[in-house]
């Protein structure tokens, strides 16, 4: 392959919903993979597989309901600390976890996590990563077997060690998520954490006393059976990734198999929602 990429910088807005949709027509062109950004997000494809009529086809850059602009540039591989650098702010959640790059210094907050977010989500950044850090930082979750569920750059499953959450299996479809997900526990130091590539299909006969899984509605939906049959009776299981006005179909999903409501966190048009199964 090619170590000569092209970038995509895309402006979005409004922005949530606008780059979810974006990304999901994007994804099936041949994009490596996508960072976010304050305004939008930057989409990646090897230089060989480009094509000057690469968008001509995406519904979204014509619909007058989204305003979305974007600059190109050609990256070096070996250049992609650069792109990290201008793109990822360390962020810092009610005081106490702090999540940076290596190249950010140090903080005194309890819970330091280092994160090389390279091409995958879950920085911290979007609104669900942060609601789902901050569950776990109101959460005992001392010796409980958990799983990260689309685990991203595996940011909650480390979080999660840090508190004392052990064993944890931490879960994503995508390979450079899995990856990343394996380089970024072994940054910080984690003894517990186990990560699979894969989807749900992989679960079959494990058992869980957390469930975390920030995924989107639909593989929630079909996936929701699977993560009821993997919970421990009085387990707990943290959903986001989804909008305020999906809660009606996630929570009619829940209450037929068996899980209590318990809380919800909202952030913008994202939600969170924690359940306990009985």
């Amino acid at each position: 392959m090619s170590n000569i990429y092209i970038g995509y910088h895309f402006t979005v807005s409004p922005k949530e919903l606008g780059t979810e949709i974006l990304i999901a027509e994007l994804g099936e062109k041949p994009f490596d993979s996508f960072i976010e950004t304050e305004d939008g997000f930057s989409a990646f494809i090897p230089k060989s597989l480009w094509s000057e009529d690469l968008l001509e086809d995406i519904y979204l850059l014509n619909n007058p309901d989204f305003s979305i602009s974007y600059t190109t540039e050609e990256i070096e591989q070996q250049n992609w600390n650069e792109v990290w650098e201008k793109n990822f702010d360390p962020i810092d959640v009610d005081g106490l976890c702090h999540v940076r790059a290596p190249f950010h210094p140090k903080t005194d907050a309890p819970y330091d996590i280092v994160i090389e977010p390279k091409m995958s989500f879950g920085t911290g950044h979007h609104e669900t990563t942060h609601m789902m850090i901050q569950y776990l930082l109101d959460m005992n979750v001392e010796g409980m077997k958990t799983l990260d569920m689309g685990c991203g750059t595996a940011i909650l499953a480390i979080l999660a060690e840090m508190k004392g959450a052990k064993p944890i299996d931490a879960i994503d479809i995508d390979n450079w998520c899995y990856l990343n997900s394996i380089e970024n526990a072994e940054r910080n130091h984690c003894q517990h954490i186990s990560v699979y590539e894969g989807d749900a299909s992989i679960l079959e006969g494990k058992k869980y006393d957390l469930i975390i899984a920030n995924i989107n509605r639909n593989i929630l939906l079909n996936d929701m059976a699977t993560y009821v049959e993997c919970l421990n009776p009085g387990g707990i299981i943290l959903f986001s990734g989804f909008y305020e006005q999906d809660i009606p179909h996630i929570d009619a999903s829940c209450t037929e198999k068996g899980l209590t409501f318990l809380s919800k966190i909202q952030r913008n048009n994202w939600v969170s929602l924690k359940y306990q199964k009985s």
